[in-house]
């Protein structure tokens, strides 16, 4: 399981640099994107590797003279790595329509990069009525249309129920890893699904498939050893977690964190694709059922709902709001999501981060007076 997990870690250090030596092993071409609504099955579908784009650890210079100061790092960080050249292994890129900064990114990317091609996927925000589903399936009818353009492939139904297939392992092998993590803390080190989770967004699906059910089937027959006192429960929230050093802080600090609802965590594994259906309605009806972000809408309520009984499943003890700065879609859900909390008497923590982790003292003291006071 060590190799395994070692793999990973490694890919999540420097997703850039496996993805190079992967175009260069494989010869496949790499498609990037910024969204878990982003529709991959169908970027692995046309033989490319889809590739989440997470922002940059380098500092933010040439993106500033494109975009205002108060864009969330993940937008200037992206467009940051793009305009540096530090993109340069991806053929296009696929924007779907997530928030207002997302939608203008996209804008600045078509005129100021040279990829091949760009795909704009404006995906329906209401997702409970039969003209939305309607609408779903014609955006992603579109979307390989485009995408054979781009990459100058043809993309049959054979291959997309086969990438179906594969993204069905990895999402239940995914959430096989979540249980086994929620019912017995301590079996990963503390970053360690946060690893899985980049790895699995940047890596040729067929190959993390494979290595990701070799884990579930390792950590499955691992004896842990219990001894000793757990750390209090801790479930994360928010969007994209660029600072894995959180989970080794919160562990230090008294506190496990055994569940999320994090795009780059719990909502990319929730749900899989019938294989029973035509594939392109099978994928809209799956991204029209699964866990919600702020940028879609189910109900009212149902973001509450989902985080509050997510809480109760897990035996959470406290609930971490990890919030990108300037995030305004996260920051317009916050007040509610904490009032449906403090209602169901499940305590909560609001942590803003941006490009740059706060000092490690500063953290260490919040989140041991978060543990403390569960």
């Amino acid at each position: 399981m060590k190799s395994i997990l070692s793999l990973f870690q490694s890919i999540a250090a420097n997703p850039n640099a496996h993805i190079r030596e992967a175009k260069k092993k494989t010869g496949k071409k790499v498609v990037g994107y910024f969204c878990s609504y982003a529709p991959d099955e169908l970027i692995h579908a046309a033989g490319a590797i889809p590739y989440r784009i997470f922002g940059t650890k380098d500092d933010i210079r040439l993106a500033d003279s494109h975009l205002q100061s108060y864009c969330c790092a993940l937008v200037r960080g992206g467009l940051e790595e793009a305009l540096a050249g530090r993109l340069d292994f991806m053929e296009g890129t696929l924007f779907p329509h997530t928030c207002d900064s997302i939608q203008r990114l996209s804008d600045i990317w078509r005129l100021n990069t040279d990829f091949k091609f760009h795909i704009d996927a404006v995906m329906p925000v209401k997702l409970n009525t039969k003209s939305a589903r309607d609408y779903m399936i014609d955006v992603l009818s579109d979307v390989k249309i485009r995408l054979e353009s781009g990459l100058g492939v043809t993309i049959g139904k054979k291959e997309i129920v086969n990438s179906i297939k594969d993204f069905n392992r990895i999402r239940t092998a995914l959430r096989t890893l979540y249980e086994i993590r929620s019912t017995t803390p301590g079996i990963f080190p503390p970053s360690a699904i946060h690893d899985i989770m980049v790895s699995g967004m940047v890596m040729d699906r067929g190959e993390f498939a494979d290595r990701v059910e070799a884990l579930v089937e390792k950590a499955s027959a691992t004896a842990v050893d219990n001894a000793g006192k757990p750390g209090k429960r801790i479930m994360i929230s928010g969007g994209i977690c660029s600072h894995p050093d959180i989970y080794g802080l919160l562990a230090e600090s008294g506190g496990d964190v055994v569940f999320d609802d994090l795009c780059t965590g719990f909502r990319y594994a929730d749900g899989n694709i019938s294989t029973d259906a035509d594939p392109i309605e099978a994928i809209a009806d799956r991204y029209m059922a699964r866990a919600v972000c702020p940028a879609k809408h189910l109900s009212n309520t149902a973001r509450a709902e989902g985080l509050v009984d997510a809480a109760k499943k897990h035996h959470i003890d406290g609930v971490i709001f990890l919030l990108l700065k300037f995030c305004d879609p996260h920051a317009f859900d916050y007040p509610y999501l904490k009032q449906a909390l403090d209602d169901a008497k499940i305590p909560s923590l609001l942590f803003e981060v941006e490009d740059r982790m706060p000092p490690e003292g500063q953290l260490r003291t919040r989140f041991e007076t978060f543990t403390d006071m569960l």
